[in-house]
Order: C-alpha cells, then sequence, then structure tokens
C-alpha cells in the first residue's frame, strides 16, 4: 500500500543531491586560470569534486566572501595548494571532495596563487549557488575581484567551511608529478582541539594549585593567631595559680 509513495519519496532523495565536478585549471589556452563550470547549483547533502587537471598547475580552492573576493574566509574552507608538474599528466588527478552542508547559503571561491600573476585577480573565482543576475551575481563577484587591490591573502583555511565541508584534503599527493603544500588535515585539527583541551586542562590545574597554596598560606597565616590564644591561655591559668598561692600564703602566715 505504501510501496509506490515510499519510492516515489527515495527517488526525490536521490534526486535532490546531485554531484557534479569542478575543473581547477586548464592546460592551455589563454584561460589557464579558471574554474570550469564558473558556477553551478548543489542541493543540500551533494558532493562536489574538484579536479586539479591543469597540467602544469599550482592552485588552490579557497572560500571567500562577495565583499572580499580574494581574501580566505575567517572559518573558510581551504584545499591548500596542489602543484602539477609539467612532465606531462600524472597517473592519477588529483581531487578534492566538498559536501554542500546548506544549500541556501551563497558559497564563493577563489584561487590564492600569486605566480606567475596573483590567480584571483585574473578572474579564477568561482561560485556555488549563487545568484545569476543582479547586484550579488557571479557577475559582479568577479568583477570585484578583478579590481581587487593588493596581493590575494595567504592565510590558511580549513576543511570545514560555511555552507560546504571536507573530510579529507585533496589526494593523491604522492604520485609523481603532484605535490601539495598547506593542505589542511583532519589529524591537525584534531591535534589543535587536544592542544587546546590540555592547555585549558593545565590552566586548571594550575589555578588549583595556586587555591591550594594560598588555602596552605591562609593556614600557616591562621597558626600564629592560634599559638598566640594559646599562649595567652597559658599565662592565664598561670597568673591564677599565683594569685591563689599568694591568697593562700597570706591565709597561713
Amino acid at each position: 500500500m505504501f510501496a509506490a509513495p515510499l519510492a516515489a519519496l527515495t527517488l526525490a532523495a536521490v534526486a535532490m543531491a546531485q554531484d557534479a565536478t569542478i575543473q581547477v585549471g586548464l592546460s592551455s589556452g589563454s584561460d589557464v586560470f579558471v574554474f570550469t563550470p564558473t558556477t553551478l547549483n548543489a542541493t543540500t547533502g551533494s558532493v562536489i569534486t574538484f579536479n586539479f587537471s591543469g597540467v602544469p598547475g599550482f592552485h588552490s580552492v579557497t572560500q571567500s566572501n562577495f565583499t572580499s573576493p580574494c581574501q580566505t574566509m575567517p572559518g573558510g574552507f581551504d584545499s591548500g595548494f596542489v602543484e602539477i608538474g609539467v612532465s606531462g599528466t600524472p597517473a592519477a588527478i588529483p581531487t578534492w571532495n566538498l559536501t554542500i552542508t546548506n544549500q541556501s547559503v551563497p558559497i564563493w571561491f577563489h584561487c590564492k596563487q600569486l605566480a606567475p600573476q596573483p590567480h584571483c585577480t585574473a578572474g579564477m573565482v568561482g561560485g556555488i549557488n549563487v545568484p545569476g543576475s543582479g547586484q550579488f551575481s557571479f557577475a559582479a563577484f568577479q568583477a570585484a575581484a578583478e579590481k581587487a587591490s593588493g596581493q590575494p591573502g595567504q592565510d590558511e583555511g580549513g576543511l570545514v567551511g560555511v555552507g560546504a565541508s571536507a573530510s579529507a584534503p585533496p589526494s593523491p599527493l604522492t604520485v609523481a608529478g603532484v605535490s601539495g603544500l598547506s593542505n589542511p588535515t583532519a589529524a591537525a585539527a584534531s591535534g589543535s582541539a587536544a592542544a587546546t583541551g590540555s592547555a585549558s586542562g593545565s590552566a586548571s590545574g594550575s589555578a588549583a594549585a595556586t587555591g591550594s597554596a594560598s588555602g596552605s598560606s591562609a593556614s600557616s597565616a591562621a597558626s600564629p593567631a592560634s599559638t598566640g590564644s594559646s599562649d595567652a591561655t597559658t599565662f592565664t591559668v598561670n597568673s591564677l595559680v599565683v594569685l591563689g598561692a599568694a591568697v593562700m600564703g597570706i591565709a597561713f602566715a
């Protein structure tokens, strides 16, 4: 009874998550600094595969925002650099998989490479789920990138960005003719978190030790007062004994 509706829902879910591929750089021609296609639309859960297929090529896929198209976005994703040498097409083309986590967020990205000229200001930018026209269109974003002053930022992003994230750096980076630079790793992120926890624990332990030392000092400070109180009591008792003896001496005289 429910088989047909369930099958329809399953097909709809499959249709919603549509994977796509973007080529990073071209091997020849005047437009070697380019993402192909420059824009696409993708639903939440879709996987966008970036193929670093330009030969030679030395590029990155770095998230930015509309107002600063050639600067690494704080908290944005970054593939790091992937270099394809001049010795010909490698045995395996490096790829990087980016999963869309929020289809309602426009995703802007660029290549932050500076040599032989800044790639971003040469127009090497792209967009996912961005407006096709209007003030915030891709054409406006690319025009802003080409007019950007200064050099593209070299800040390093991570695997997790805004609206999209990756679970691993580009690969393979170990085949002949391929190398990577400043590529993010999940291990590095975990290590950073562990270091933060360690630092927090160390600070907490230090604070506890300080509290203990303070308590000890307080106890030490209180100790002379207790000693003084004991001495006063002893003096009072001795005085009474002497006074009593004197009275008794007078009585028996």
